[in-house]
This record gives structure tokens, C-alpha cells and sequence, in this order.
């Protein structure tokens, strides 16, 4: 019965950070959709992927997950550029891609 129990939590954390992981995969296109709408380029299709994982000190102090992600995008349709992203938490704290002056702007950004 214990085992049962320690499994139903192994697979409850799992699951939560399965949602975690998609929730800021989800939040990743869409600052990388506005960045790409405000910067007059177009976002390619199923481009944002998770490339990085790491523990951080946030700006409180505490420590808080960085999470990187690159993405595609394009400028006429015909070439590809990569740009990347990088959060703290849902706050984004680096970006190189269509525009860097962008970023500024983007939703998540919270400085």
C-alpha cells in the first residue's frame, strides 16, 4: 500500500512538471510570435523548442529554473534566421533574434 502511495506522488510530480515544461514552451511562442509580428518578420511554423535547463538566482535571491529556447524565423519567406530566448521563470531576460530592440517591449518582460 505505501509503494502504491510513493507511486501516485512519483507520477503527480511528473505530471506537474510535464505542465510546467508545456506552459513555458507555450508562453515561449508567444513572446517569439510577437517579437517576430513586431519586428515586420514572420515566425516559422513549430520552430520553438527548448534548448536549455538550468538552475538560477533569480533577482530576489532566490533560486528559480532558466529555461532557453531558439526559434526560427524569416524575412521574405526564403531564409531562415535563428533567434533565442531566454526566461526566468515566465520573465524574459535575454533575447537575440528579428529585433533585439524588441525585446523590450515583449510580453513577459519584467524589469
Amino acid at each position: 500500500m505505501p509503494s502504491l502511495i510513493l507511486l501516485m506522488i512519483a507520477g503527480a510530480l511528473a505530471y506537474a512538471w510535464w505542465n510546467a515544461a508545456r506552459a513555458a514552451s507555450e508562453h515561449a511562442i508567444e513572446v517569439g510570435r510577437a517579437a517576430c509580428r513586431a519586428a515586420g518578420v514572420q515566425l516559422l511554423d513549430q520552430t520553438v523548442h527548448a534548448t536549455g535547463l538550468r538552475l538560477r538566482r533569480r533577482s530576489d535571491g532566490r533560486l528559480g529554473l532558466e529555461r532557453s529556447f531558439n526559434f526560427e524565423y524569416s524575412h521574405d519567406g526564403a531564409d531562415r534566421n535563428r533567434g533565442r530566448m531566454v526566461f526566468h521563470g515566465r520573465r524574459l531576460v535575454s533575447m537575440a533574434g528579428p529585433s533585439p530592440a524588441v525585446a523590450a517591449a515583449m510580453p513577459g518582460r519584467e524589469d
